[in-house]
């Protein structure tokens, strides 16, 4: 069977050879109690985080190369999968964290019918996905945390070879956004959605056109991720612009505009958090 699944359309039959995405069936990298999620998804800094393995997206810059390239990651099936989610509950988790999921939801979507956790379900995704693929595993998902990575055709072309990126994004988190927004009463996001950006260097101005647009496609009071968390890694020899870490100035102008814009809650990172040190190791 052909698979569609993704904006990709590589057509790859995944029961036989892996599609543009690197894998065919599911595969688990990490899978533990990840400390550095947003504060309201994981006040406690437990977030039961599933890496899958793959990424039909692939940015060049990606911090978790080893994973999207489907380097690392062990085979499960979608019980195994489920039996994951039980054992992360068990072990304290304050939500289940699918990272990277878009390329194998279906398959995540029948471990979580086979069991749907007490505690939020979030779709930690790319931004890089197709509302038909989200509509079949919306009734498993609590809270949506995409990205929005870039608002420029030339930019996305250029990291991911992706120039649709921002259209094909904008439509997936105006599905998303239709997730009611509910806060329990100590102050943790139990449905709804949370958006982010990453900030890369020499690319303020694009950062900009992506906060113009998430202020169009974002419910009020929808919390924003502003991340300063970029460092130089993955394949990015040809790309000089990407060889050093996003300066203050940079992450303050982009930070500034967020506020002026009304943004609330508003998330942003310290200088510190473009370490190597916050990238978990991969020995699932």
């Amino acid at each position: 069977m052909e698979c569609h699944l993704c904006p990709v359309g590589c057509g790859a039959d995944r029961t036989l050879r892996a599609g543009r995405c690197g894998v065919m069936g599911l595969t688990v990298a990490k899978f533990y109690l990840h400390p550095f999620e947003e504060p309201c998804l994981s006040p406690n800094g437990k977030s039961g985080a599933v890496f899958f393995g793959g990424c039909n997206l692939r940015c060049v810059f990606c911090q978790n190369y080893e994973v999207s390239r489907a380097e690392r990651g062990k085979k499960i099936t979608p019980k195994e999968l489920a039996e994951l989610f039980r054992e992360a509950e068990n072990a304290g988790a304050e939500n289940i964290d699918l990272v990277t999921p878009d390329h194998v939801s279906p398959l995540i979507a029948e471990a979580l019918s086979l069991y749907k956790p007490r505690v939020p379900v979030v779709y930690n995704s790319g931004g890089y996905c197709l509302p038909a693929a989200l509509e079949e595993i919306a009734p498993y998902i609590d809270v949506y945390l995409p990205d929005f990575k870039f608002a420029s055709p030339e930019i996305s072309a250029r990291y991911t070879g992706r120039a649709d990126y921002a259209d094909v994004a904008r439509e997936a988190l105006a599905f998303m956004a239709k997730k009611p927004i509910v806060w329990s009463g100590d102050g943790k996001l139990l449905s709804g959605i949370v958006a982010r950006h990453l900030v890369l260097p020499m690319c303020t101005g694009d950062s900009l056109r992506v906060l113009d647009i998430l202020k169009e496609i974002l419910p009020a009071g929808a919390p924003l991720s502003l991340m300063r968390q970029y460092t130089p890694m993955g394949d990015i020899q040809g790309f000089p612009e990407l060889n050093r870490r996003v300066t203050s100035r940079e992450y303050r102008r982009v930070k500034e505009y967020a506020l002026s814009l009304g943004f609330s809650p508003l998330y942003a990172q310290e200088k510190e958090s473009a370490e190597k040190k916050f990238i978990p190791k991969w020995d699932f």
